[in-house]
């Protein structure tokens, strides 16, 4: 059974949390919830993500070397940033999975079976090639891609996170 606790946020500290974790196992997993009350200003507006991803430098080959511009700034940013920029980034993946831009990815790909991975991997090709073609895509689902793909952009929260941090991610975006 879950237990919950309800926090002022001037509340939350270390201190909090080194007492919190005397009283449970370390490999508990700490969820936090934000009330859907609009914050008088966004921490991280999707203008932010969009921001990071246009730094993304298409004339590198490499997957890394491509994002790195995209990592840097996102590992310069607060650690709540990249926690927000991986919501964000779950949230437009999700925002493309629907039953017409499966069809269209598989009338484009000329079959008949749907690759949940390779479905995925599309869509993040879409997010990483910026706002303009995401929104086309998304208002468009004749227009989604069969030949494109760009797995990596699901490890760059994980990415500047140890960049930032030093430390191991436990994001998960598969």
């Amino acid at each position: 059974m879950a237990t919950v606790l309800k926090i002022n946020i001037n509340d939350l500290n270390a201190q909090f949390f080194r007492d919190l974790g005397q009283k449970i196992s370390s490999s508990t997993e700490i969820e936090i919830r934000i009330p859907e009350k609009k914050p008088k200003v966004e921490i991280f507006s999707d203008a932010d993500f969009w921001q990071v991803i246009e730094l993304f430098d298409w004339s590198k080959e490499d997957s890394d070397d491509i994002m790195a511009p995209a990592i840097n700034k996102l590992a310069g940013m607060p650690v709540v940033n990249i926690y927000l920029f991986a919501d964000k980034l779950s949230e437009k993946l999700h925002q493309l999975d629907t039953r017409l831009h499966g069809e269209a990815y598989l009338k484009n790909e000329g079959g008949d079976y749907l690759s949940v991975d390779d479905f995925l991997y599309v869509r993040c090709a879409v997010v990483a090639e910026g706002k303009a073609y995401f929104d086309n895509v998304l208002q468009n689902p004749s227009e989604f891609p069969a030949d494109l793909s760009f797995e990596p952009i699901l490890n760059l929260p994980d990415q500047a996170y140890e960049l930032k941090t030093g430390g191991h991610s436990t994001m998960r975006l598969r």
